[in-house]
């Protein structure tokens, strides 16, 4: 499978992940990492932001496809199978842009900030 074709099944996996994440016999482990998966996908703010160069696309081209992948292996085959039929065309006009699938991010970052400055004005003795 070349690279184009890995983009494309990465795009009509990613809404079956997230009809998946709503399925009522979807493992809960599966369902968490598919909470995390859609979130990060569907995330207008990026764990490492794009504007940072290569490694801000790297993010994109390595941690969304690893988490889909991990994500569909706790999916039973079944599940996912009929999770893609659902989703087929269900992003045909983009995916949904909502500002709470971003709070996992930023959230991550705050966390960073605060251990960085908490170690920063830390009391010397």
């Amino acid at each position: 499978m070349d690279l184009k074709e890995r983009a494309k099944k990465l795009k009509t996996d990613i809404p079956a992940v997230f009809i998946a994440l709503k399925h009522e016999k979807t493992p809960l482990l599966a369902k968490i990492l598919a909470g995390i998966t859609v979130a990060y996908a569907l995330s207008p703010i990026d764990l490492i932001p794009d504007f940072i160069p290569i490694i801000g696309y790297l993010d994109d081209l390595i941690l969304l496809p690893i988490l889909v992948t991990w994500t569909i292996k706790l999916i039973p085959k079944e599940i996912m199978e009929e999770c893609r039929t659902k989703s087929e065309g269900l992003w045909e006009n983009g995916k949904p842009k909502k500002w709470y699938y971003a709070l996992p991010i930023i959230i991550f970052w705050l966390l960073i900030v605060a251990l960085v400055l908490k170690a920063i004005l830390k009391p010397s003795k």
